[in-house]
């Protein structure tokens, strides 16, 4: 460090310079006093009896995986199926490497600054990565108590929401109508949002297909976490809405509360056991009977009491508004698309359907912040006209 950095310095800024050599030791060290060791029973020091430990490679991973997964669950195998072949890693399986890769994709990091329920959501109330990380732990605890493919099933959570427009599910609404096909957050996700990672074709399949409207996922991971998006929204968007003061933790049906009461943490538990045990006893990923029509009771009064309430309904067309406009924008001034420019493609033609899908694209990646800014700034957009809690 210069002197005049030195001199800038607080005592625990030069507390922490001290550290970044690290310390000494039989290798680098992260801490003076560091004890810590991973040597196999009976061995001492690395060279001695016993030896260090053993690196755990893929390939061994692999063959232990093949006799402890259940019959069904997804194998790791290799590279995976991919659209562009790849070497395999020597410490990942294929389906780590997609769980690792959707983790650093700029679509997973924008996640935090979109819609869950709340349009630009305050500190406590969830986003949509928040959301995607609690699918995650609803997934992977069904995944690891019946012996299905814990990567994969992370990998398909974390990445099953990245598809998602700003604004929520009012996005679709709003982005419907400039594709043939319409607008789908999932396939959505799997097939533009995500592509550029070169995902296997089991981790694209179970993002495609997360959601209940599509056809089921090929995989019994897949289908793990359609019950979990499920299950967690469920849960957690009630509980966003008692503690915004918006529902009555009261109000919940007497069906919901009398399997697993009025914390989330007892319902998340309820629903996750009921999964378990009818998975395991059927043989298909599923649930018994009394369990499903208290999750249906659940999610039917949040339709009623939080997703179609007359402030929640005027959000959405707030947002349907401002995101086709700038839709209609950017498909005229598809220059001024930053994706377009960065992919080679500045000769796209004004209106066209390239442009169109090139404005979706844009649009569809922007954050709530970001989206309504732009209104703002390039078409003028009134900010009281906003949808609420934006811009605050």
């Amino acid at each position: 460090m210069s002197q005049v950095h030195r001199d800038n310095a607080t005592a625990r800024n030069l507390r922490w310079a001290s550290t970044m050599a690290g310390y000494s030791g039989p290798v680098r060290l992260a801490h003076a006093d560091s004890s810590a060791r991973i040597d196999r029973p009976g061995a001492a020091i690395p060279g001695e009896s016993g030896g260090p430990a053993e690196p755990l490679a893929r390939l061994a991973r692999e063959e232990r995986e093949d006799s402890f997964l259940a019959p069904g669950a997804s194998r790791a195998c290799g590279a995976g199926e991919r659209a562009q072949t790849e070497e395999p890693d020597e410490w990942r399986t294929c389906f780590e490497r997609d769980r690792d890769r959707i983790l650093h994709a700029t679509s997973f990091r924008r996640l935090a600054g979109k819609t869950q329920v709340f349009v630009f959501p305050q500190d406590h109330q969830r986003t949509r990565l928040t959301h995607a990380l609690e699918v995650a732990q609803v997934a992977t605890a069904m995944a690891r108590a019946c012996r299905l493919n814990v990567a994969l099933t992370e990998a398909i959570a974390l990445g099953h929401d990245c598809g998602h427009g700003p604004g929520g599910h009012a996005s679709e609404d709003a982005l419907d109508p400039f594709l043939p096909g319409g607008f789908d957050h999932a396939p959505w996700g799997a097939h533009v949002s995500l592509a550029p990672l070169n995902l296997c074709a089991e981790t694209i399949d179970g993002i495609a297909n997360h959601s209940w409207s599509r056809p089921a996922p090929a995989t019994p991971e897949g289908e793990v976490v359609s019950w979990a998006d499920r299950v967690a929204y469920v849960c957690h968007d009630w509980e966003d809405a008692v503690l915004t003061g918006i529902v009555s933790a009261h109000r919940l049906p007497l069906i919901v509360r009398d399997l697993c009461g009025e914390r989330r943490s007892a319902q998340l538990g309820s629903f996750i056991h009921a999964l378990v045990a009818a998975t395991l006893r059927s043989g298909q990923v599923g649930m018994d009977e009394d369990a499903a029509e208290a999750l249906a009771a659940f999610r039917a009064c949040n339709y009623e009491r939080i997703y179609l309430r007359d402030a929640s309904v005027r959000q959405g067309e707030a947002v349907v508004r401002v995101l086709r406009a700038l839709v209609e924008h950017f498909a005229d001034r598809p220059h001024l698309i930053t994706e377009t420019i960065a992919h080679g493609q500045p000769d796209v033609v004004a209106g066209s359907a390239q442009a169109i899908e090139a404005a979706v694209t844009y649009v569809a990646g922007m954050t709530d912040r970001f989206a309504f800014r732009q209104a703002v700034a390039l078409l003028g957009w009134d900010p009281d006209k906003l949808p609420v809690g934006v811009g605050s």
